[in-house]
């Protein structure tokens, strides 16, 4: 059932791109006869395009949606474990043994700081393989060598490499916790834009954690010409996390799996 659901989702999030929308209503265009139907589809994928491609609209919607910052004074002194969720990698090439992160690499980034400042022993990386080709191999496995690689003690890392979902990070990772300690004080890690659905997982898990958003998209209210007019680029990508979200969270509900 989870493989099919894996499968299922991957085809649901392709969707619910902003971008195939605009593809969809712009060969729409091309495709139809009538004049008037030609220039309907031109002009909504134009508009839509415009709307999907401003900073401002997106950044006021991320605002919305990410679970806001916390002052790293209001966490507690200690926590049995720290999980980060997977998604930091955005390539490995086995031929160099070269890892390439992407943006969400700032979860790892703040994990290492609350490790190394001693806020807890143990560190759980959670990620397998979220693609369907499997195309790099397990994620956690690969980002384990590297933390080690740069000094991180092996005793201190554990890692969950068969979750493919945010659903799994939180089904696997409960298991390891509840296997070494029951109430177990827990501190989550992943990117703000994620921290909803994720924390609504661990909680279904019976697991209830305190939280540190990383990866923050929204940033600071600008009133710019260039951020309120100029079509960008960014922003397609920013509306295509908010729409893969909003879509997970749906399903996921839909599921019982939040």
């Amino acid at each position: 059932m989870d493989t099919v659901f894996f499968v299922l989702s991957k085809i649901f999030y392709f969707v619910f791109s902003p971008l195939i929308w605009c593809f969809v209503l712009l060969l729409m265009g091309f495709i139809v006869k009538r004049k008037s139907l030609k220039k309907f589809f031109y002009a909504f994928s134009l508009v839509l395009l415009y709307v999907f491609s401003n900073s401002f609209l997106v950044d006021e919607v991320m605002r919305l949606w990410e679970v806001r910052p916390i002052k790293e004074n209001k966490l507690k002194d200690k926590y049995d474990f720290i999980i980060v969720l997977g998604g930091a990698l955005g390539y490995y090439d086995k031929k160099y043994d070269q890892i390439g992160f992407n943006q969400s690499a700032d979860r790892v980034m703040q994990a290492i700081k609350f490790i190394m400042k001693g806020k807890s022993e143990f560190l759980i990386y959670s990620g397998g393989s979220g693609t369907l080709s499997e195309s790099f191999g397990k994620e956690s496995i690969i980002l384990k060598n590297y933390l080690i690689d740069i000094g991180m003690p092996n005793e201190k890392i554990i890692i969950e490499s068969e979750s493919r979902n945010t659903y799994e990070n939180a089904k696997y990772s409960a298991k390891i916790i509840k296997s070494i300690k029951q109430n177990a004080k827990v501190l989550l890690i992943t990117s703000a834009f994620h921290m909803r659905r994720a924390l609504a997982c661990f909680k279904k898990q019976n697991i209830v954690c305190d939280y540190y958003p990383a990866d923050r998209k929204s940033g600071e209210r600008k009133f710019l010409f260039d951020h309120l007019f100029i079509p960008n680029t960014e922003a397609l990508l920013k509306w295509e996390m908010l729409m893969h979200e909003f879509a997970g969270y749906i399903v996921y509900y839909v599921m019982g799996y939040v």
